[in-house]
């Protein structure tokens, strides 16, 4: 994945191959072996928004990923315009490789109202600058893994809030830089960001994480809620918690915070969290 976050904002950057038709090429030199899955979330957001007026604002995407993608070729992005209404603009987005579709989204945009206004406030927690980074974490676990994080994803700053609940997981995140002040960009960031650590909540009750062997992993599906628009050179507070995980399958709804205490997203993904028997 990008190493830097120049790299990841070339990598939402698209290339526009036609009308409603667009390029999402891949990162140089990752060793995963799959496409990471906010890359395609985030890269099919890109192409809907190109499609819509400015001053019609996401306010919720949900999407499916459907086949793991290939690293090694980009990505084809084709929007279907679905509806254009006087308040709404709805997008439907098909992610292509290989003559395949690996990804659906749906997009629903507004324009900009005035209403009510309410929302949780945040919870107390340590700051930042009192969490250990992921290198960190990664290093305790696997000494070689932090070389390896470093490589794929030191485009943000990540730390792990302590917490004695396993159903609950809480990170503190903010990009290793600055980019434009773009709302479009603000967007495709948090949705890259939204899909790197949401099905940990489902694997602690069990003692496991991401990486452990006697499991298979993969993002099944992947909504969010924009609320709030917030600036992106702060610290977020990504609140994450598992209601629920059956059938090889694990549910987590979360919340992302402002560092202003500001509520700026509510997302929820059901992810494949699937034991692997020994053969």
């Amino acid at each position: 994945m990008p190493a830097t976050l120049t790299e990841l904002v070339d990598l939402l950057t698209l290339d526009v191959l036609d009308d409603r038709l667009f390029r999402g090429n891949q990162p140089k030199d990752s060793v995963l072996p799959r496409v990471f899955g906010g890359q395609v979330a985030a890269q099919a957001l890109m192409a809907a928004q190109l499609t819509v007026p400015d001053e019609r604002r996401v306010h919720s995407l949900h999407s499916y990923f459907i086949l793991g993608g290939d690293p090694t070729i980009p990505i084809l992005y084709d929007v279907e315009d679905v509806r254009d209404g006087g308040s709404f603009t709805t997008r439907r987005v098909a992610a292509r490789q290989h003559g395949s579709i690996i990804f659906y989204m749906t997009a629903s945009f507004q324009r900009v109202e005035d209403g009510y206004s309410h929302q949780d406030p945040m919870p107390d927690v340590l700051s930042p600058e009192e969490c250990r980074t992921f290198p960190e974490i990664v290093t305790a676990i696997n000494g070689d893994g932090a070389e390896w994080w470093t490589r794929e994803w030191a485009s943000a700053d990540i730390r792990f809030v302590p917490g004695d609940d396993p159903t609950t997981q809480r990170v503190w995140f903010r990009l290793n830089g600055k980019i434009e002040d773009d709302r479009r960009l603000r967007n495709t960031m948090l949705t890259y960001f939204s899909d790197l650590t949401l099905l940990g909540p489902t694997l602690h009750p069990h003692g496991l994480i991401v990486s452990s062997p006697t499991i298979q992993v993969a993002s099944l599906d992947h909504s969010i809620w924009f609320h709030r628009s917030a600036p992106s050179d702060q610290w977020f507070l990504y609140d994450q918690h598992s209601p629920s995980a059956s059938a090889a399958r694990g549910l987590s709804i979360a919340r992302v915070f402002a560092e202003t205490g500001d509520l700026v997203a509510s997302i929820a993904q059901e992810g494949l969290i699937r034991p692997i028997k020994p053969s």
